[in-house]
């Protein structure tokens, strides 16, 4: 994946990183990401609109975030707006973090069940 901003070529590789998954940290970003990757082809913003539910506005402040990073990328058809991921990757990326989600949902349900396990405590109640 190229540098994710101009001006990054000077900068450490993991200040690049970091950059890139500050522009991943809001919902509505990932939620962008999903529809684009479910896609697997150019859409429009008024089908990621209807996915994700957000103002017109704030939708393209999300997608200029995406774009100046390098995440997604854009290409006008008349007066549509196309977007796409900009790397196939982006797919794995996700894919690794809801897995990543997940596994530790189920960590945390099984500490839970050990807890429930205990025994009871006595004492004053």
């Amino acid at each position: 994946m190229p540098s994710t901003s101009p001006g990054d070529t000077d900068r450490p590789l993991y200040e690049i990183k970091a950059n890139l998954f500050k522009a991943l940290a809001h919902p509505a970003r990932i939620r962008v990401l999903e529809i684009l990757s479910a896609n697997a082809r150019p859409t429009t913003v008024s089908e990621i609109l209807a996915g994700t539910e957000i103002e017109p506005t704030l939708l393209s402040q999300h997608l200029a975030v995406l774009k100046r990073h390098q995440v997604v990328q854009a290409q006008r058809v008349g007066n549509a707006v196309y977007y796409e991921l900009a790397h196939p990757s982006i797919s794995n990326l996700l894919v690794i973090a809801r897995t990543f989600l997940a596994d530790t949902l189920k960590a945390q349900q099984q500490q839970l069940e050990a807890f429930d396990a205990l025994p009871p405590v006595g004492g004053p109640q």
